[in-house]
């Protein structure tokens, strides 16, 4: 019987923590969870994982629905003092359809972030392990913020802007539908935009970016920052691409400390 080459043991020790405890070369940092698995159980676990988070979307969805009315009246306090309209017939049951739509899918996003979190974890090290947590609940916790930035902040200053600029002309007197369809746009638009920090983080964990090349880029960012503000506003208000490019502005930089403070 012939003596194992250098290549079966390393990969033995790979596929065998214990194995790799016992070989001080071999950090277990490095070594993966993986448990051996066909492709055909890693598509039927890929399959269950959607099967779970469609089924988390629904409830939730209906759920909403069925306190649409307290949501609905909670996305209008913005608008104080305009009157909404419904311009043809069913457009307040097909906003509460969206409006439920959207509020089911942020209910159902933790639920969603653990099932993606469960598929991937056995097959990463220990090291990859340990970051994995703060990146999905840092994005998890940015991306609320930016809906409560953009409720409080963002959509107030453009309502004040439109409602202030034609109030000596026209009696502001709106389509829910449209008001809806500026007021998801911009929230969810908003808690992407505010995931700027976590793709830093990424790319300099990555090593494809590290904190002085981003320090440096700031000119670049400045010009992206203005061009994301007019892409992600649904509006054409000055006041509303203003904020969120400061807010972008403002998150990269944040992003370039955290990305510092790893030793990037």
């Amino acid at each position: 019987m012939t003596p194992p080459t250098e290549l079966e043991t390393a990969d033995s020790q790979t596929a065998n923590p214990i194995g790799a405890a016992a070989n001080p070369a071999v950090d277990l940092d490095d070594v993966p969870y993986d448990v051996e698995m066909s492709l055909f159980d890693h598509l039927e676990e890929l399959r269950l994982r959607i099967f779970y988070s469609l089924i988390a979307v629904v409830l939730a969805i209906v759920a909403c629905f069925w306190q649409v009315k307290p949501i609905v009246s909670l996305l209008e306090v913005p608008a104080q003092g305009v009157k909404f309209l419904q311009l043809s017939p069913g457009e307040y049951f097909f906003v509460s359809f969206k409006v439920a739509g959207y509020s089911g899918l942020v209910a159902a996003s933790p639920f969603i972030l653990y099932q993606v979190v469960m598929f991937v974890l056995p097959g990463l090290t220990r090291r990859e392990r340990r970051l994995v947590g703060p990146l999905v609940l840092g994005s998890s916790v940015l991306f609320f913020a930016g809906l409560l930035f953009a409720y409080v902040a963002l959509i107030p200053a453009a309502l004040n802007f439109f409602i202030s600029y034609g109030a000596d002309v026209v009696e502001q007197l709106w389509s829910i539908d449209r008001y809806f369809e500026f007021v998801l746009l911009l929230l969810f638009s908003t808690g992407l935009a505010f995931q700027i920090p976590i793709l830093q983080l990424l790319l300099g964990l990555l090593g494809i970016v590290n904190s002085e090349q981003m320090l440096k880029g700031w000119r670049y960012v400045l010009l992206g920052a203005a061009v994301l503000g007019a892409v992600l506003t649904p509006s054409t208000d000055p006041v509303t691409q203003s904020l969120l490019a400061g807010a972008v502005l403002f998150l990269y930089f944040g992003g370039i400390l955290m990305v510092k403070a790893i030793g990037r």
